[in-house]
């Protein structure tokens, strides 16, 4: 049987004594902080305790965001342990191509033990959707960005791009996912411009991505097929931008993103 080393967390401990602050008066700094943000949450000595030495890993959503904005630090910059950073495309030398991972030191795999639980969270608002795709006939890699509405209905989301919110104009895109605690699984449908590029094609396939403690960043993979009936994969990101979904949050994200 094999037992996970617990490794405290100096790095949020060092923080904390940056800020001058006791165990105890942090926590009560996160409880303010929770309903300042409108998200209470029931921080404590006893769990700021826990985090510190390593006992729990990854904070829930409610308590990352408080942290954040105690700290002023992401959440990613406090030694937790968190899911990979947005994964690089390539080609895999067989007209289709594939992701590697980036970043040095950074776990590939959550622990599902320290997970967060996203299906606690809402996951309504609008998002920027980033995905990299190789196109095997121009011989390079290129990026996909749109915003998209996302609407949380129980542990299903839909999500759908904005008009003129896309990055390739008449390039309307359509998710329909499924959370299942930190993991977002589902397909993604996208309708190329007529007069673009792919002549109007139609592309769809799958998507699996894990969601970040903040709640607010979800990075995975997308599998689909090419022209050539291969199996092409690559990454993508949604990362949030607005929980709203007023008519003026809507309009001010129907633009191209930068």
């Amino acid at each position: 049987m094999t037992t996970t080393a617990v490794v405290p967390n100096d790095v949020l401990r060092a923080v904390r004594l940056g800020l001058r602050m006791s165990q105890d008066e942090l926590a009560t700094a996160l409880r303010r902080a929770g309903a300042e943000l409108g998200e209470p949450n029931e921080a404590s000595k006893r769990l700021v305790q826990r985090w510190e030495a390593g006992v729990s890993r990854t904070p829930r959503g409610v308590y990352a965001r408080a942290l954040e904005r105690v700290t002023g630090r992401p959440v990613e910059a406090l030694g937790f342990s968190l899911p990979v950073p947005m994964a690089r495309v390539h080609t895999d030398g067989k007209g289709g191509h594939d992701m590697e991972t980036g970043g040095e030191g950074t776990p590939a795999v959550v622990d599902p033990q320290h997970a967060a639980r996203p299906g606690e969270e809402s996951f309504t608002g609008v998002w920027l959707s980033r995905y990299e795709f190789y196109s095997s006939s121009r011989d390079a890699t290129y990026e996909g960005r749109h915003y998209v509405v996302i609407v949380q209905h129980g542990n299903r989301l839909t999500a759908q791009s904005l008009p003129g919110g896309s990055s390739n104009p008449d390039s309307p895109l359509t998710l329909d996912l499924t959370v299942d605690r930190n993991v977002i699984t589902g397909s993604w449908v996208e309708q190329t411009a007529a007069d673009g590029y792919y002549n109007g094609a139609r592309y769809h396939g799958a998507v699996q991505m894990l969601v970040e403690p903040t709640g607010r960043r979800m990075t995975g993979k997308w599998v689909g097929f090419g022209k050539e009936f291969d199996v092409n994969t690559g990454p993508w990101e949604l990362r949030l931008v607005d929980r709203s979904t007023s008519k003026a949050a809507l309009a001010q994200y129907s633009t191209p993103p930068e």
